[in-house]
């Protein structure tokens, strides 16, 4: 008789690397239907405890669906990487046939009729939408809680935040309840919740993962959809899904997708220079130990062959700060009108989402054109910093996970925050030059949490900054280490 295949115990399965898990359903060592009750065991033990994952498909249909994916491989069709992988599209952009809430009441029980472009290319290339991943209301502020859902916890502290608006997805791939998810980022919404759960999410390039379509697709520029994963191996894996041009998106480019973005990550970087960043020298106030937390990892470039040197682009921080407050506010402001419109609607809107739509409704023209004139001459300051360096680097975060009780940091480093979102300033920078950044693990704080390290690379240079997250990864170990949680 012939050998039985040795299949991974449900644990073994849910926490293997991506790249190995497709590597095993495309042998047909693992079924689809395995993998899929591996996750939700994973799922059952887990999700309880931290609330990462909400609005469950049914179990029964999602079998179904598995077991037809397991007979297309069984007649040799594949319909990608990610054939067979459960997967929990972020509750912020609609999935079709699932409940949308964004996080909010006035969406409570909605669904979509359709999917946006990156859960339209995660369905086709063979995902099983499982659930949604949490977020905050709107996506708006790091920290994921929301009245329809309530508080994600972080994968390492279940006291603390998860970090947002990607916090449901960071966690579900920090505890291996999926393999990879999907986030999207703004104002650091992969970055923020990547290194408060020691993975890594990417803040893609503007225009190298479709995001929309929406009723506006020329003046959005800030929100990005990318990957979050444990790996840069499983994080481009998921990207070689995702990105790629969609003629219903204009901004996006052609020649990014359909392509396998894991297939030259290997690089010798001997050589290559770094310029740190670090808290622009004082004027991001940061919590006490980050910022010896992620000097200590830089030794990891070195290691690598890079240099690594303090550096500063000569410009106004706090002039880039209000032009990025006046162009988010624009932002939300056209985005949601309509409901602040309706006095109802108004009612069950959430303080600093009425604060972002009433600023940028008092805006004039003229105010968001310097906005954006000052955008510009940002650029073209880290054009010129780029010039000198391959790479600049800078925390991913200024404060360990807080207080999962909290709103949001009220102060940070001895200094109040005349926000809700100062605390995230640091993430500004790459979101206003429209610059890939990778939030890369870190180490480990004073109290043992989390911190993550931003690596923006220059325009367009994805793939860059993928190499080089890959050869830190190798280099620091940190994302190797596991969360207690797991046991």
């Amino acid at each position: 008789m012939p050998q039985q295949p040795q299949f991974p115990a449900a644990a073994g399965i849910a926490e293997m690397s991506a790249v190995a898990l497709s590597r095993a359903i495309h042998a047909r060592e693992v079924s689809c239907v395995e993998v899929l009750d591996a996750c939700y065991a994973q799922i059952d033990r887990l999700n309880p405890v931290v609330n990462a994952l909400v609005a469950f498909a049914d179990r029964d249909a999602m079998r179904q669906l598995a077991r037809a994916l397991d007979e297309r491989l069984a007649r040799g069709e594949s319909l990608g990487p990610l054939h067979g992988f459960p997967q929990a599209p972020k509750d912020i952009m609609p999935a079709a046939g699932m409940v949308t809430t964004k996080g909010s009441p006035l969406f409570a029980g909605q669904v979509s009729q359709a999917d946006c472009v990156v859960f339209e290319r995660m369905r086709a290339g063979g995902c099983l939408f499982v659930a949604r991943s949490n977020s905050p209301e709107f996506g708006l502020g790091g920290h994921t809680y929301n009245p329809v859902y309530g508080t994600t916890r972080n994968a390492w502290d279940t006291t603390r935040s998860a970090g947002g608006s990607s916090g449901g997805a960071a966690v579900a791939v920090a505890l291996s309840m999926l393999p990879v998810a999907d986030g999207s980022d703004m104002m650091g919404s992969l970055r923020t919740p990547a290194a408060f759960n020691n993975v890594y999410g990417l803040r893609t390039s503007v225009g190298c993962v479709p995001h929309g379509p929406g009723e506006e697709v020329f003046f959005q520029q800030f929100s990005v959809a990318g990957p979050m994963a444990r790996d840069i191996p499983d994080l481009a894996l998921l990207l070689s899904v995702q990105a790629g041009f969609d003629d219903r998106l204009p901004l996006t480019r052609r020649g990014e997708g359909p392509r396998d973005w894991g297939a030259a990550l290997a690089r010798d970087f001997r050589g290559a220079r770094i310029g740190w960043l670090g808290d622009l020298k004082g004027h991001l106030p940061t919590e006490p130990g980050v910022l010896d937390t992620c000097r200590a990892a830089l030794r990891h470039f070195t290691d690598i062959g890079c240099t690594v040197d303090d550096a500063l682009p000569a410009f106004d921080f706090e002039s880039l700060w209000r032009a990025w407050l006046d162009l988010r506010s624009f932002s939300v402001a056209g985005a949601n009108g309509a409901l602040y419109e309706n006095p109802e609607k108004r009612a069950l809107l959430k303080p600093e989402a009425l604060w972002e739509i009433e600023r940028g409704r008092a805006l004039c023209a003229m105010r968001v054109y310097d906005a954006a004139r000052v955008r510009s001459a940002w650029y073209e300051a880290l054009r010129r910093l780029f010039a000198t360096y391959d790479f600049l680097v800078l925390p991913a975060a200024q404060v360990f996970p807080f207080d999962a009780a909290l709103d949001w940091p009220h102060a940070v480093g001895g200094r109040e925050m005349d926000t809700y979102h100062r605390w995230m300033q640091a993430v500004v920078p790459a979101t206003m030059a429209g610059l890939p950044a990778l939030a890369a693990p870190a180490g480990f704080g004073p109290q043992g949490l989390p911190a993550g390290l931003q690596i923006i690379g220059p325009a367009q240079a994805d793939l860059a900054v993928l190499q080089i997250g890959h050869a830190y990864d190798q280099a620091s170990g940190y994302a190797r280490r596991r969360s207690p949680l797991l046991g």
